[in-house]
């Protein structure tokens, strides 16, 4: 018999996960560890490095993996060092202390949706900008003590890890997390055993476990479809971050939204105020609407009422396109069973997300249908609110733009997360021992202008050349992967210098952001980051999206750009843009600069990151820049158009950014005294701290929505509710009574003088009369608007004036209308009359848009 040469069959390999456990002694700093409170507090993440810098580094600085990673042995002798027990003491005396904040019950509490939450760069949960403002968001929520729960997804994938191939093109690598080695934990009811979410889908359950992320002390609640009760094909729901196709998106956006109530539900949460972070989480409205009419009772127009009330939607997005919308066909899949539910038809589902209704051809946009239900709309920025009114007003047809009730609130940055250490402390010795909880307060940070230049300076310097530092060590072995000549390699390092003027990009690769407008004139471009006298040197990073050819070409050719022997060293891609390549470079380098076609940046942060580190900032008057630019604290490119053609707007731009380079942001960098640094410049560095920087911080943003939005929408929800719903039911009484007569309402007469129709002159006076007959005496609450427009410079109509004419007289059912008024100014107008449902219990006109031109 012959003996084989080999025999083995494959491993039986079973997951085992074993817990960290760490002396009597140090489960302080466990308890630290599961809490990300340590993010953004210094001394925390300070105490880690301090007990093992190797394994901390080694870690990925996630302090779950770090207890876990370090050996028994390691624990033990700290357990015997008696100053790091007094350090995690102090550290934990101080968490604790934040912690134990009682909360002002005064203040509206706030349910919080989105799908992505850049908390750190650990939880693989976000994709940029939208994510990381969520983030910083809950952590100011944390600081100011609200009461805010927010909703999101745990992703097994998250989004996709960035590396390049030797040629430039950008490779999207999704990496697996492993949830046990997250600050994460899942939660349990009160015997100890998981939750598992049921969401109901239209043929089957999908479930789901749920995640608790302790944000300070804010619970941040994640859902997570991939466990064994799904199917494969339901498993996948929540693989990856804007992953998959448009059926994967909506059964996302169903998840978050009637699946985050359902676990809301679930876990006995109740808020004031709902909150969508962009129109994902739009749905969320369906499943509270569902719950008022089964739990309550309620009509769907009563429900309607009570949820509009509560409800507030912040878009991000600029552009229609960039809106979610689903076909008919598809959406119906999903949502075929609500109407029943809801007590309405199938066509006035799909009407609440058309901006036409009845147009059968028209997808359901996410966007319109949060419009539609919620009571506050705000863009991110003035402009961008600006912009959002004129994109959103085919909804409220019948009004202008600039009449609607879209308002913005402009986006800021979490200061404790985002200022370097080193920056904190300079803040923490000069400031007002009140700064940490008064950020907004200009008075105090004004103390910035009497900090000597010099400690200034060292700090700047320190954190460029930690900045190159970094670049040479961290991306030296990926472009020896990538180039393959090691000469070469070293030759572009040797060539980084830290006393260059460094200029740092860091965006999305997406066409409007521009990344490309710097290499317009590639010649010009070479002159200035080859002087010998004054080194210039430009930084980029960024990710397109997977499925952004546009985006990935742009990151190609500046690759390509860099290794050309003219730019090797002086323009540099660092690849894989995170929370953790962001923090290093928005302290490092000297200019911020950000160059978007207007006016398509919605806000931007990445900028206002920069600005917390001393970092000034050369940018577009677009988002939050056209409000934040003052001069002499950076450098600006109009916001105002001189070509309607982009390419050739796109070459004058060019020019202008290699103008002000040359002539003066490069001079004045380099009017150096003796010191070795130019006065003039750290002056710029204090004005745009002292002037800009308290302006756009989440603590400034996060009031703002309280002020505006919050505080109102907790008060109205209340008027709404009280005694068992009943002002709810009595505008849901008055606006069926209205839609019931609003087709027989007739105009009766409109008299205007006869001077004001042939030969009016500016001072004339005139009185305006007109006679409304409502048929019938149950139709109440009527209002007529004189308005006025003119022709702007695009040959669009634009509103002078809109005044409501005064009911003087009613007469049965016939209103009497009038108004006085006198022509302000001379040239060509036209007029109309406009009839509207008049009731002041509405908190918006638009709440029940109807409207009669005459």
């Amino acid at each position: 018999m012959k003996v084989k040469v080999n025999q083995a069959n494959l491993p039986q390999w079973k997951d085992i996960t074993v817990k960290a456990k760490v002396p009597a002694k140090m489960e302080k700093l466990l308890l630290i560890s599961q809490n990300i409170w340590w993010v953004w507090n210094d001394e925390a993440s300070d105490l880690f490095n301090e007990i093992d810098e190797t394994v901390w580094n080694d870690c990925g600085k996630n302090p779950a993996l770090f207890l876990g990673n370090i050996s028994i042995e390691k624990l033990e002798e700290v357990e015997q060092n008696s100053y790091l027990i007094q350090k995690i003491d102090d550290v934990y005396e101080k968490f604790e202390e934040y912690m134990n904040v009682p909360r002002d019950p005064a203040k509206p509490s706030v349910a919080y949706f989105s799908m992505e939450y850049g908390l750190t760069d650990i939880l693989k949960i976000y994709s940029g900008g939208l994510g990381v403002l969520a983030g910083d968001y809950l952590k100011e929520a944390s600081d100011c003590n609200v009461n805010m729960t927010a909703v999101g997804f745990l992703y097994r994938h998250g989004y996709f890890t960035q590396s390049l191939s030797m040629n430039g093109e950008q490779i999207a690598v999704y990496e697996s997390q492993n949830f046990s080695t997250l600050p994460i934990s899942q939660v349990k009811d009160e015997k100890g055993a998981p939750i598992i979410l049921e969401v109901p889908f239209y043929d089957r359950i999908i479930y789901a476990n749920v995640w608790k992320v302790a944000v300070g002390r804010i619970s941040l609640y994640l859902m997570d479809t991939d466990l064994d009760l799904n199917s494969e094909f339901d498993r996948s729901i929540t693989s990856q971050l804007y992953g998959g196709d448009w059926e994967n998106r909506l059964k996302q956006e169903y998840i978050l939204g009637i699946g985050g109530i359902v676990m809301l539900n679930k876990l006995g949460i109740k808020h004031d105020t709902y909150h969508c972070n962009e129109g994902h989480a739009a749905l969320i409205n369906i499943q509270r609407l569902c719950d008022y009419i089964n739990n309550e009772g309620l009509t769907f127009n009563q429900a309607f009422e009570v949820v509009r009330s509560s409800s507030i939607y912040t878009v991000h997005t600029p552009v229609p396109a960039g809106h979610d919308k689903f076909d008919e066909g598809l959406f119906g899949k999903y949502m075929y069973k609500f109407p029943e539910r809801l007590g309405i038809t199938w066509d006035n589902l799909m009407d609440l997300g058309r901006e036409n209704p009845g147009d059968k051809g028209e997808k359901f946009s996410m966007s319109v249908f949060a419009c539609n239900t919620c009571q506050e709309v705000n863009g991110v920025s003035w402009l961008h609110g600006e912009v959002s009114k004129k994109m959103f007003s085919p909804i409220w047809k019948g009004y202008f733009p600039e009449e609607l009730h879209v308002n913005y609130v402009t986006n800021g940055v979490h200061m404790p997360t985002w200022a370097d250490e080193r920056w904190k402390k300079l803040y923490d010795k000069h400031f007002d021992q009140t700064f940490m909880g008064d950020q907004s307060n200009v008075s105090i940070w004004s103390a910035i202008q009497k900090v000597s230049d010099d400690e200034i300076w060292e700090t700047k310097t320190f954190l460029k050349k930690r900045l190159i530092d970094f670049i040479k060590i961290k991306y030296k072995e990926s472009w020896m992967k990538n180039l393959g000549d090691p000469k070469l390699i070293m030759s572009i390092i040797d060539k980084i210098r830290p006393d260059a003027l460094t200029i740092g990009f860091g965006r999305r690769f997406a066409t409007y952001k521009r990344a490309h407008l710097l290499f317009t004139d590639l010649e010009r471009l070479e002159k200035i980051v080859n002087n010998p006298k004054y080194p210039v040197q430009f930084i980029y990073t960024g990710k397109a999206h997977p499925a952004d050819g546009a985006g990935q070409g742009l990151i190609q050719r500046i690759i390509e750009i860099s290794r050309m022997p003219q730019f090797q060293g002086k323009i540099i891609f660092l690849e894989n843009y995170d929370m953790a390549l962001a923090k290093k470079l928005i302290a490092g380098v000297d200019i911020w600069m950000n160059t978007p076609t207007r006016p398509l940046e919605a806000s931007g942060t990445s900028g206002e990151k920069a600005l917390m580190n001393g970092v000034i900032n050369f940018s577009v008057l677009d988002g939050w820049w056209l409000e934040g630019y003052v001069k002499g604290a950076g450098w600006a490119l109009t916001e105002k158009r001189t070509y309607e053609y982009q390419p050739h707007q796109d070459q004058l731009d060019a020019a202008t950014i290699y103008s002000i380079l040359e002539n003066e942001i490069v001079p004045m960098y380099f009017a150096t005294n003796s010191r070795g640094y130019s006065p003039e410049w750290i002056q710029t560095i204090k004005n745009s701290i002292s002037l800009i920087a308290p302006k756009y911080t989440t603590k400034r943003m996060l009031d703002d929505y309280t002020n505006k939005f919050y505080t109102k929408l907790r008060d109205r929800f209340r008027f709404i509710s009280a005694n068992n719903f009943e002002k709810a039911k009595e505008i849901a009484d008055w606006k069926e009574k209205i839609d019931a007569c609003w087709d027989k309402i007739e105009v009766v007469s409109t008299d205007i003088p006869e001077k004001i129709l042939t030969n009016p002159e500016v001072g004339d006076a005139y009185s305006l009369n007109v006679v409304i007959d409502v048929k019938d005496p149950a139709c109440t609450g009527i209002g007529v608007d004189f308005l006025i427009t003119m022709k702007d410079k695009n040959n669009q109509d634009k509103l002078v004036e809109a005044e409501e004419m005064k009911l003087v007289k009613t007469e049965g059912t016939k209103l009497y209308f009038t108004l006085e008024d006198r022509i302000s100014r001379a040239g060509a107008f036209k007029y109309a009359f406009r009839m509207f449902p008049k009731n002041v219990e509405l908190a918006h006109r638009m709440d029940f848009c109807y409207v009669r031109w005459f």
